[in-house]
Parts: C-alpha cells; structure tokens; sequence
C-alpha cells in the first residue's frame, strides 16, 4: 500500500502504511505484518489502531442486487498511540484469518469477483480515518482443494464466484454470509443441468459441502433447483474420492425431480446426496482457466471502495478488542 496521509491532522500530518509479511494464506492461519506510521511536521496521537477484514459480498439494493463490502473481523491492535514529530513508529500485529473465510484464489489462478482484504483505520478523535485495502489471496484448504479438484476430474468449469448473506440451514455457519463457487456441469449432463454451486463452511475440525444444482425442465420433466449436504472432518475429506461422490450425487439429480427440505435463507431447499462414480479430467486448474488470471487485483478493489454500500462496515461476525 502506498503511504497515505491522515487526513484528520490535515497538510504536515503523519502518514500510514500497512505492510504484509504475506499476502497468501489460507482460512485458520495467521497473517503478521506492521503498521508503518511515520511523523509528520507536529506531534500527534492516533486514538487507536483498528484492522479489518473484509470482503465483497453481494446484497440486495434498491429492488435489484450491487455489491458492497462487509466486514467480518474486527481488531483494535494498539490505542492512544503518540507519534512525535518526524520519527517512525513499527506496529507489529497478527491477524488469525476465520475458519470460513472465502476462498479467492486456486493454485495460483485468482477467483474473478472474490477479494478478501486487510483494511487499516485509524480513529482519531472519535472520527475513523479508513485506510485502502491490502488484498489477501485466500488458498484452499487440503480438504477444500480435494472438492475443488473433483469438479475439474468431472469436467466441470468454472463460471463465476461470489459471496452472499444468508446463513444455510443445519450447518453450524460463524459468518453471516456464504460464497457460491458456480460451475456449468460436466458434459455427461448437458442439457439437464444448467450449472453446479459449491459452497464450503469450515471450522478447526470439520468441512462441510453444500451443493446445489439447478436441473433443466423440458416438456416431460420438471426442472427446479436440488441440494446436497456432505459433512466430514478435514481428515476424512482429504482421503474421500470426492469425484465418485459428486459425480454420484449429479447423477441422481440429473435423473429425477427436485426434493428435500429448506438448506439456505430465502426459499433455498436441501437433501443429502449419495455416492456414485465419476470420470478423471483435466483438474480444478483448467476448471477456472487462464480467464481469471490477473482479474482480481486494484479494478475490483477499486470498486469496492468507491461503491461501498455499507456505512462503517457490516459485521458479519466476531472480532476482538
């Protein structure tokens, strides 16, 4: 980030810059890095220092749907902070990333439509100064790229990702919001699918994948969305031959009418899916492909801030003090 200046202390104030040790991670580790403040021409003091995740989420506005971002962890990493005149000040920090934190990134391929970021604010007599946001590439976990790698097995694509509040039902969801991860299916059902959504919850012990499949109608068949419900721990989704199981599940669905009980907020509906067989492919990184390298980056950072929808940040969940 480059270094900006306070606005609050106006011309000769000090200057903030956040820096990353990493800017990669996945969901359960911890991100370190130092908020860099250096002196201005007058002594100053910043009430406190306050970093935050957040991410782009997708919500309803105005009878039609825009995006915004939402905060979803919270910390205070230092309060009344003195910063004399032309010194420098290092504040060492570290930020624990939740267990469901979206998934931007697969393999070295950014996700079009998903950032996570880490956003410095600084409250100066009462009054938030935020800061630009520092991106964060978000990887898989080993039990989430075993799903991720299946739909490439099956030969599915990649169409788009997003994040949405809402909470699914008989999940055990921290967060206000879940990301869909959509997919045209595999060509084996063609013509009766017209696409796939995955959506992970995690926790420190278990996964949990929730899939939802929208089955083309025709003259003699209804059409309507279905869902499937899989839970295990990580250690067992990583040994799971997940491609028999979506596979097996995608068949079902492909093969009878749509049933089962509410799964999402807002009228979704869910069942649990069954076993079955699939095919080898190409692998989850020809799933999304070279289209979305290098989409997610400043333009859609840059959206997010200029058509930020939510005054002082949604709290989608905990944070600390």
């Amino acid at each position: 980030m480059f270094k900006r200046m306070l606005s609050a202390f106006g011309v000769g104030g000090p200057s903030v810059d956040t820096v990353l040790d990493s800017a990669t991670a996945s969901a359960g580790e911890v991100i370190r890095g130092q908020v860099k403040i250096q002196g201005g021409s007058n002594d100053a003091v910043i009430d406190q220092v306050v970093l935050s995740l957040v991410t782009r989420v997708e919500v309803e506005h105005g009878g039609g749907e825009a995006h915004g971002t939402g905060e979803f962890f919270r910390l205070v990493v230092q309060r009344d902070v003195r910063v004399p005149a032309g010194e420098r000040l290092d504040i060492p920090f570290q930020l624990s990333l939740p267990w469901e934190t979206p998934v931007t990134a697969v393999g070295d391929v950014a996700l079009p439509g998903m950032v996570v970021g880490v956003r410095t604010e600084l409250v100066i007599k009462g009054a938030p100064d935020k800061g630009d946001l520092d991106p964060v590439l978000v990887r898989p976990l080993p039990s989430q790229d075993r799903v991720l790698e299946a739909f490439g097995e099956l030969g599915a694509t990649f169409r788009s990702a997003d994040v949405e509040i809402g909470r699914i039902a008989a999940v055990p969801q921290e967060l206000g919001f879940y990301q869909e991860i959509e997919f045209f299916p595999p060509p084996q059902f063609a013509g009766r699918l017209n696409q796939v959504e995955l959506t992970f919850v995690t926790s420190h012990s278990d996964l949990w994948v929730v899939l939802e499949a929208d089955k083309r109608g025709g003259l003699l068949r209804a059409g309507g969305d279905s869902f499937g419900r899989f839970h295990m721990s990580h250690e067992e989704a990583e040994q799971a031959d997940w491609t028999s199981i979506i596979g097996g599940w995608l068949a079902d669905v492909a093969d009878r009418a749509p049933r089962g009980n509410p799964a999402f907020g807002g009228g979704h509906h869910g069942h649990h899916g069954h076993h079955g067989h699939g095919r080898r492919g190409p692998g989850m990184g020809a799933v999304v492909g070279g289209a979305a390298a290098g989409l997610v980056g400043g333009m859609i950072i840059g959206d997010m801030m200029d058509g930020e929808l939510f005054d002082g940040g949604e709290d989608f969940g905990g944070g600390e003090e």
